[in-house]
């Protein structure tokens, strides 16, 4: 027998209490931004770059001139609004939100969804720590006392751990030190990893690089470990997972970035921002040159209007995507990512 679909009745039925429990998040998550002075924004959906994450795959489209303006040129669905929403950082617009709907093709599961809602905030002047307070009490002031997902229960009335990156490897990875493997200018030096992984007894697969073995033991490792009965800030990551985050003064092979977890569940991922656009574009370059490396020719080239408007001058601050769909699937309850969506996809 066929299943159900998504548009039936009975379908809608089954989905409403998890809907209505998401409206009811979202304009608790206007509340909450309203009374801490931040502002409301879009920005666009229909891009020339989509976000310069190496390994996510965007929607592509084009746009045609048929109304005799401008010229046929390639486009992409964002895979988040972070460019832009620093771009209104650099104009003077901030501190902003957006609950953005972003598209990241191939991904679907029951934490993923090809279309998605994704809550991103930036505030001026606000340096890691104080993200992760204002984090967990957004989390703490719009999800009930405790979430649970997949018989995992996190209470969330209890002060959220912050677990540095290079603790949690010790602890769970048999006292690997994860930033030996780092080089001072902030490069991942494959060989100390592979040897230091080794010695765990987690040999490397072959052409196993850097990226891919630490991405590996954080998978196997470390992350189930993490976010179960307290919610988890994993901070200060190594720098060659920098992104767009600056690296700690304190230790440059480290770089101001956390992630969080609650009930086993990746809900975000924050930096404090990095603002040296001649950094910047270097690991731009770097990142063009390894998604064609990986995944061939088509994609785009790096984000000459972001990095003009960092010459411009970006304020230092902080900011951070929260999967807003997950945060709703534990709001509600809900198993499933389809649960929380009114029209939900099919692969």
């Amino acid at each position: 027998m066929p299943p159900t679909p998504t548009w039936h009745p009975e379908s809608l039925a089954a989905r409403l209490p998890f809907l209505r429990r998401r409206a009811a998040l979202t304009a608790a998550t206007r509340a909450f931004f309203a009374a801490r002075g931040y502002q409301e924004v879009e920005t666009p959906c229909l891009v020339p770059v989509p976000g310069m994450e190496v390994h996510l795959h965007a929607f592509r489209s084009d746009y045609v001139p048929h109304l005799g303006v401008g010229e046929r040129r390639t486009l992409w669905l964002r895979t988040s609004p972070e460019l832009a929403l620093k771009r209104l950082l650099v104009a003077g617009a901030g501190p902003v939100f957006e609950l953005a709907r972003v598209w990241r093709n191939g991904e679907a599961s029951p934490r993923h969804a090809p279309e998605f809602t994704m809550l991103e905030w930036y505030r001026p002047g606000l340096g890691l720590a104080g993200m992760m307070d204002e984090t967990e009490d957004f989390v703490r002031a719009v999800c009930p006392p405790a979430v649970s997902h997949a018989g995992v229960t996190t209470d969330l009335a209890l002060p959220f751990e912050r677990l540095a990156m290079a603790e949690a490897f010790r602890r769970w990875c048999g006292g690997l030190d994860l930033l030996a493997t780092v080089t001072p200018d902030g490069q991942g030096d494959a060989a100390a990893l592979r040897a230091a992984a080794a010695a765990i007894g987690l040999p490397p697969r072959e052409a196993e690089g850097w990226e891919d073995l630490f991405f590996r033991l954080l998978l196997e490792r470390v992350e189930p470990e993490i976010g179960r009965g307290r919610a988890t800030f994993l901070t200060h990551w190594p720098a060659p997972q920098a992104a767009l985050a600056r690296r700690d003064p304190a230790d440059p092979r480290a770089a101001l970035r956390f992630e969080l977890f609650a009930a086993g569940i990746e809900l975000a991922n924050a930096f404090d921002e990095l603002t040296d656009p001649a950094e910047q574009r270097a690991r731009f370059v770097a990142d063009v040159a390894e998604r064609r490396a990986r995944y061939g020719a088509e994609g785009w080239d790096v984000d000459e209007e972001f990095l003009a408007a960092l010459e411009h001058g970006m304020p230092e601050g902080c900011g951070i995507a929260l999967g807003f769909d997950r945060l709703a699937m534990l709001a509600a309850g809900a198993r499933n990512i389809g649960d929380v969506l009114w029209l939900p996809f099919v692969p």
